[in-house]
């Protein structure tokens, strides 16, 4: 397993993670994902690290709460050898004030989620998204007082704009608080909108990504075809993020399915494993996090890595996968200011 260090952090992270969203199954949205239980789970953990992958990304909203708790079960005895990244800010409950980045909800959500996983610190902490309701200062001085506390050991966030981002980076330093060290962000072959503005905010800050929902809610697995009528038990078809976006362009899809056929047929690796290795030389890249219904799919994602796609392959992928981005970024690359990574324009 190859590990990678955090940008302005001490922290390494294998280039691999595995995410929990398919933990529990607690209710019908999740039951979509996956209903893994604690034996299941707890055999997945242990393959997990025999392969190095030390890191289990989780959430408090994950089958509203269950997915931490069956995380918390399967870990018990193996806490020193992994990292569990978990999230907050949106609602588990109908309560008025289970919302947000307040320092109200946060000082409960964590402690909820530490006992949840049954532990007493978390060592990477994400807002899952930007609480537009709530005082930037608020929530950051809260995540600090987290992390001098011992209850959280790094900060980092999620879906977070390019002006969210900034704005915390530039408060924290201001009054020396935590930064966040990392931008968990959905980043894949069929949606490259990442690299507009994120990436190059993230080279120059040094702020690296950990990638989520790599395979585009399976789309990218091989499985979805031209002219053929979509699995109906699939993720896609219930609506699973990023699907119920609603802006998968089906052609263009296709287009990249049948070069990565291509490509398969040359390294004798499956669609999902070109998928992954293709991110993981991507610019700001630390991590990219595979979920698994089951021990095959779990195998199959590990071989992602081991290999890398040959300089003419990766830039056929770009090709194809390329799209037209909005304003201002189409008229920033006619004069190359995106230039996070100049050979990705």
């Amino acid at each position: 397993m190859e590990y990678r260090q955090l940008s302005n952090s001490g922290l390494r992270l294998p280039v691999l993670s595995f995410g929990t969203a398919t933990f529990g199954g607690g209710n019908e949205f999740f039951k979509t994902w996956g209903d893994t239980q604690v034996k299941e789970a707890s055999h997945m953990l242990n393959l997990c690290l025999d392969a190095g992958v030390n890191l289990f990304d989780t959430a408090n909203t994950y089958s509203n709460g269950l997915a931490e708790e069956i995380l918390g079960k399967a870990a018990r005895g193996l806490r020193d050898k992994l990292l569990i990244s978990t999230k907050a800010t949106f609602p588990t409950s109908e309560a008025v004030h289970d919302y947000g980045s307040s320092r109200h909800h946060l000082i409960k959500a964590c402690e909820d989620s530490l006992r949840r996983l049954d532990s007493d610190y978390i060592d990477i902490y994400h807002m899952h998204g930007f609480d537009a309701n709530t005082p930037v200062e608020e929530t950051l001085k809260t995540l600090d007082m987290l992390i001098q506390s011992g209850k959280v050991r790094y900060i980092a966030c999620s879906n977070f704009s390019g002006w969210h981002l900034m704005k915390s980076l530039s408060v924290s330093e201001r009054y020396g608080w935590s930064k966040y060290c990392a931008h968990q962000a959905y980043y894949s072959l069929l949606n490259r909108d990442f690299e507009w503005e994120l990436m190059s905010l993230g080279v120059d800050q040094g702020v690296d990504t950990i990638v989520w929902s790599p395979l585009a809610s399976g789309l990218l697995s091989g499985k979805y075809r031209r002219n053929q009528a979509l699995p109906k038990d699939s993720r896609v078809t219930q609506g699973g993020s990023p699907v119920s976006s609603g802006t998968i362009n089906y052609d263009r899809l296709y287009d990249i399915v049948e070069v990565m056929d291509e490509l398969s047929e040359e390294t004798g690796k499956s669609h999902s494993q070109i998928a992954l290795n293709w991110l993981l030389q991507r610019p700001t890249v630390s991590s990219v996090i595979i979920g698994a219904r089951d021990e095959t799919q779990l195998k199959e994602n590990l071989g992602s890595i081991g290999w890398n796609l040959s300089e003419d392959q990766v830039k056929r992928l770009d090709r194809v996968s390329d799209a037209f981005p909005a304003y201002p970024y189409w008229h920033q690359r006619q004069y190359g200011i995106l230039n996070a990574a100049p050979d990705l324009y």
